[in-house]
């Protein structure tokens, strides 16, 4: 069952394009858009009214409903209909904004916005992505467990009309351009190549999220629809930094973020999942009581997951800690790293973490919430994947624990996107 890991991957550059699915990736959007070439070689423009250029600069910005380019410092008014196609054999990529890219650069302002596409090859892709969404120095297997459900959900995500198959951001899947990849990401991808996870002959719902909290949420709990492949289950991430959390509430915030009832004097648990996450609550304010989904509650208190309690304490103001740890997002940090880092700022908890903090008692109350887990807790945990990695899982056991019942397979990029059948041992496209 186990998987061949290879000792050494080929570099980006080295994978032909048109061998493998190739992903349209929304990166950026708005009024201007800024490329330059990352270092003395040129990239390549199409689509200019007077045919392909070769720059090392280019901005796009949009004027009264006109398209404006800049072309070396050289200005042109460009049709609004225009569609530009920026590409580069540089291995290092083309800076657009603050990050570099490989592939292929779509540039177009239909909308009233500037929007910027990048088309690559899904396994150049994925190498970006799993340092995007994971620490690249965690085990391999779990690394290669993100490889290959990033690889499912975004097969699942392709050709549904518009004008890209997924956007860079949480929307869909981080994915953060050339600074996200490492050999170790590389590594990852490479060894799980073509390999996605599939459930009745079709590719699954392969969704995740940062940390359950010691048990996932069946996706039925959450969305619509009740997969069979995604039940709750116990997870391993008691050593994530959000396994157990704290938030608390003054009544001006209260007041801020629930106008309709003035306030919390109290929250009613009505109802909760079998995992314990809350289902419905009811809100007893000054100006009167609102009933709120789970869903609704995590949104409007901006909370980290719906796996909570509640109750209305003395209000203290915050600690002061003698040496704060450092929270600021840095880039080229996974999403994770990242929440990892703010989740980490000075705050109450549960482990204990802060417990030498004091918080002085000021007049009032506030609402304190105690909480485990962050995100939707659907489907893999990347700090559960980590905690089984440790404890020396494969990433096939891995994916096997959070997606209950799918098979790890080779995808056929003739067959229909949505379904998988015959499945072949090898990978389905080679380098």
């Amino acid at each position: 069952m186990g998987c061949a890991v290879v000792s050494a991957v080929a570099p980006p550059a080295a994978v032909p394009l048109g061998r493998e699915p190739q992903m349209r990736v929304l990166v950026q959007e708005g009024s201007r858009l800024a490329l330059r070439a990352d270092g003395e070689q040129l990239f390549q423009v199409r689509g200019l009214p007077g045919g392909s250029r070769s720059l090392r600069r280019l901005v796009l910005r949009l004027r009264g409903g006109a398209l404006v380019a800049e072309l070396d410092g050289e200005q042109q008014r460009l049709p609004a209909s225009s569609l530009l196609r920026v590409s580069s054999n540089d291995p290092r990529g083309i800076w657009l904004g603050q990050r570099r890219y490989r592939g292929e650069l779509r540039l177009s302002g239909r909308g009233g916005q500037l929007r910027a596409v990048n088309a690559l090859g899904i396994e150049t892709y994925l190498m970006s992505v799993v340092g995007s969404e994971m620490p690249h120095q965690w085990p391999l297997a779990a690394l290669q467990a993100q490889a290959v459900a990033a690889r499912t959900y975004a097969l699942q995500q392709r050709s549904r009309g518009g004008g890209w198959d997924l956007k860079a951001t949480v929307a869909s899947q981080v994915y953060l351009g050339v600074e996200s990849e490492t050999p170790s990401t590389r590594k990852a991808v490479g060894s799980t190549r073509s390999l996605v996870l599939v459930h009745g002959g079709k590719l699954i719902n392969a969704v995740f999220h940062s940390s359950s909290g010691g048990v996932t949420e069946a996706s039925g709990m959450v969305w619509r629809n009740q997969l069979p492949y995604l039940v709750s289950v116990p997870d391993h991430d008691q050593h994530s930094p959000m396994h157990r959390w704290q938030e608390r509430f003054d009544l001006e915030g209260l007041r801020q973020r629930l106008p309709e009832t003035g306030g919390v004097d109290a929250v009613d648990v009505l109802s909760r999942s079998a995992s314990g996450r809350v289902r419905q609550a009811r809100l007893k304010g000054p100006r009167g009581s609102l009933l709120l989904s789970g869903a609704d509650l995590r949104r409007r208190l901006g909370l980290k997951s719906t796996l909570v309690s509640f109750a209305m304490v003395q209000a203290t103001a915050p600690p002061e800690p003698a040496a704060p740890l450092q929270a600021t997002p840095v880039r080229g940090r996974s999403r994770l790293a990242q929440l990892t880092a703010a989740v980490a700022s000075p705050r109450p908890s549960l482990l204990g973490g802060h417990g030498r903090q004091r918080r002085t008692v000021v007049p009032g109350m506030q609402l304190l919430v105690t909480g485990q887990g962050h995100g939707h807790g659907v489907g893999m945990s990347q700090w559960g994947a980590n905690g089984l990695a440790r404890q020396g899982a494969d990433f096939r056991t891995i994916l096997g624990h959070y997606y209950r019942g799918a098979d790890v397979m080779p995808y056929q990029p003739h067959h229909d996107p949505a379904v998988a059948q015959a499945w072949p041992s090898a990978p389905a496209w080679r380098s």
